[in-house]
């Protein structure tokens, strides 16, 4: 094992002084065995990132782990002892806590563990050398692959064989873009072993679920500027094999036409820019995601006015459908759609149903109100309730 002698996490970690947590790793060290935090909250306290969430993991193995931490009066939930992972409870907050392991089998989708005292052994299962890092709970690094320097340059690498980490589990050639994409230094550009290696294995792809390939593409839409890791999927071949039909042209305008209308980052409206056939089927969306996706491309290629996209719906798909059509049509979001789109939301139809009774009744009300109102609409919301009455 091999340890970093001057590298500490910053003294404001805020999970080293977390009660809490500190209560949990007292528990399992006070037998003398090792607890490190583990993985991505290392990751992030490196980096600078502000984190709450963290795991832990131990020389001790899950029996262990339950003992020692119910000995020290913690709840301990075996939430996944086959794959040595126990939640233990401290102060109302859910610890994982996971042994050491060390692969024996895998298949592409899951592996199939067995535990270890070797902390090597336990780093060297994960994907990317920035998540093989531990720490102790005084915050002191432990670095077991030399992978903190890739981590402080936001360089993301697979851990030793690219080809051999990707074939454990396909899914690491999605994480690896997404990891790109919230990570890694822009300018430093990627990889181009594993770049390599996913473009021999994107056939693998083809045994993940749907819900696995969705789940990860929308963290990656998600990320401030996704546009160069779509751009390297499509030129490995990933792209066309996790969504066929799409095409990555727009999707960089889309990005930063979000920025100019103050569009946070909008992963549905990414995916509509990207295209693809079935998306939401493919990428098995919830029925919220599938519902805009389809509005947007209704919206965005659509004759509708920013205001009455409003109007009818929300401000976001209007923004949406304006950075849409701008994008495709290499323009700017024209200066007037903020405007727009305020008209809208503060349109308000003058014509309540009781207005037109007892006049019009049952069916003959329904169709009025809506004709008056399409008539209202299309006056630019100007037509006065007098005005809409009045008219034959």
């Amino acid at each position: 094992m091999e340890r970093s002698d001057v590298i500490n996490l910053p003294a404001d970690t805020a999970w080293l002084h977390d009660a809490d947590a500190l209560a949990v790793c007292d528990a399992l060290s006070c037998a003398g065995g090792a607890v490190y935090f583990v993985g991505g909250c290392v990751r992030d306290a490196l980096l600078g990132i502000a984190r709450s969430d963290v795991d832990l993991a131990t020389d001790q193995t899950p029996e262990n782990v339950m003992r020692l931490a119910e000995a020290a009066g913690l709840r301990a939930v075996p939430t996944g002892l086959d794959h040595g992972t126990v939640t233990v409870v401290s102060g109302g907050t859910g610890f994982e806590v996971t042994t050491f392991r060390r692969d024996t089998s895998t298949d592409g989708r899951h592996a199939v563990v067995s535990f270890s005292t070797d902390i090597r052994e336990d780093a060297r299962r994960r994907d990317f050398t920035m998540n093989a890092l531990y720490a102790a709970s005084d915050g002191r690094l432990v670095d077991p692959l030399n992978g903190v320097q890739d981590c402080l340059n936001r360089r993301v690498r697979f851990i030793e064989d690219p080809q051999k980490r990707i074939r454990e589990d396909y899914l690491r050639i999605l994480r690896f873009f997404r990891f790109h994409a919230w990570y890694a230094d822009p300018a430093a550009g990627f990889d181009p072993d594993a770049l390599d290696a996913i473009a021999q294995n994107t056939a693998g792809l083809a045994q993940l679920s749907a819900e696995r390939i969705g789940t990860e593409m929308m963290k990656l839409l998600r990320a401030p500027d996704p546009a160069p890791s779509v751009a390297a999927m499509r030129q490995t071949g990933c792209l066309a094999r996790v969504l066929p039909g799409s095409d990555d042209r727009f999707l960089a305008p889309v990005v930063h036409l979000e920025g100019s209308m103050g569009h946070g980052p909008d992963p549905v409206l990414r995916l509509s820019a990207l295209g693809g056939d079935m998306a939401e089927d493919v990428l098995r969306l919830s029925r919220a995601e599938a519902r805009k996706l389809k509005q947007l491309q209704v919206f965005g290629f659509g004759p509708m006015s920013l205001a009455e996209i409003t109007y009818r719906e929300n401000a976001d798909l209007a923004r949406g459908a304006a950075i849409l059509r701008a994008a495709f049509a290499s323009q700017p979001v024209p200066a007037s759609a903020q405007d727009e789109i305020s008209k809208g939301a503060q349109a308000e139809f003058p014509i309540k149903a009781s207005d037109l009774m007892p006049t019009y009744q049952g069916k003959a009300l329904g169709d009025r109100v809506r004709l008056l109102e399409q008539q209202w609409i299309a006056s630019g919301f100007s037509l006065t309730r007098d005005a809409l009455l009045a008219l034959e």
